[in-house]
């Protein structure tokens, strides 16, 4: 499947659906089925796709597969009001939690999202990546990246709590709280999207320039081209040069902490190799 057809059907069974099965069924499918129809088949979507269609299990898909279990298995709890406000908003405080919560103990997840994105083929390049991303100003612009995420969704599911609050006020399994929440999902699941899209966008911006800062420089390097790991490839021949000396030196002068050499081999590589 296609990455466009795949970004369309996400759009159509994800947002629009909903918003039409709470519009137009609820007369022909009855109140309640109308309700779980329209929170399920989205579920539905999601949990098809990770274990039918693309069948790839990572972070990422089995962030978004637990997601939508959570939200299938809300979708039963029957409430209105300021609950029902929560309820739509758990999803939002969710990505808070895994994202913020692992920057704050100093393991963000975005780590394992920049492993899964430039995909490691070998045993070399694990290692290879692991040392980049152990570098500080690495590991601090995944803390970053992670904070950003977590503090957009933590804004974004506040809203989302706001304005359910204020536009579901119908009981609960009547037509007037279907159509409400439509109306609600024709707002939120398009309008609050684009923050979180922006959001993304800078957090990943972040990460790939604090790790091709580490780089030696050379313009128009892209890692899906595989220019990526020919750059990590001369990174790691610099250093092992500069530490090998560093090594010797040490040997002969009374010995160094390991962590230390590693240090000075890093900074050496940076200023004698072009590395930025």
């Amino acid at each position: 499947m296609s990455k466009s057809l795949k970004l369309t059907l996400d759009i159509l069974i994800g947002a629009v659906a909903p918003v039409l099965i709470l519009k137009y069924g609820t007369a022909s499918l009855g109140t309640l089925p109308a309700y779980l129809t329209a929170a399920l088949v989205p579920v539905a979507w999601v949990l098809l796709d990770l274990f039918v269609i693309s069948r790839r299990f990572n972070f990422i898909t089995t962030y978004g597969g637990a997601s939508a279990i959570m939200r299938g298995a809300l979708a039963f709890w029957y409430v209105d009001g300021a609950l029902f406000a929560f309820k739509d908003s758990a999803s939002y405080l969710l990505a808070f939690v895994v994202f913020g919560l692992t920057a704050f103990l100093g393991k963000p997840v975005t780590r394992s999202i920049a492993l899964q994105g430039l995909d490691p083929d070998t045993p070399e390049r694990a290692q290879q990546m692991d040392r980049l991303l152990g570098e500080p100003t690495v590991r601090r612009a995944m803390t970053q990246a992670a904070l950003l995420i977590g503090v957009t969704n933590l804004v974004a599911g506040a809203i989302n709590y706001v304005i359910n609050y204020r536009m579901v006020v119908a009981p609960f399994n009547t037509p007037a709280f279907n159509d409400q929440v439509a109306n609600v999902n024709a707002i939120t699941r398009l309008v609050l999207v684009l923050p979180d899209m922006v959001a993304l966008f800078f957090a990943f911006s972040l990460m790939y320039k604090a790790m091709y800062a580490l780089l030696p420089a050379e313009d128009g390097a892209d890692p899906d081209a595989g220019e990526f790991w020919a750059l990590l490839a001369r990174r790691e021949d610099a250093m092992a040069l500069v530490r090998a000396g560093a090594s010797g030196a040490a040997a002969a002068g009374g010995g160094l902490a390991d962590t230390e050499v590693q240090a000075r081999a890093a900074r050496q590589a940076r200023e004698e190799f072009g590395l930025r």
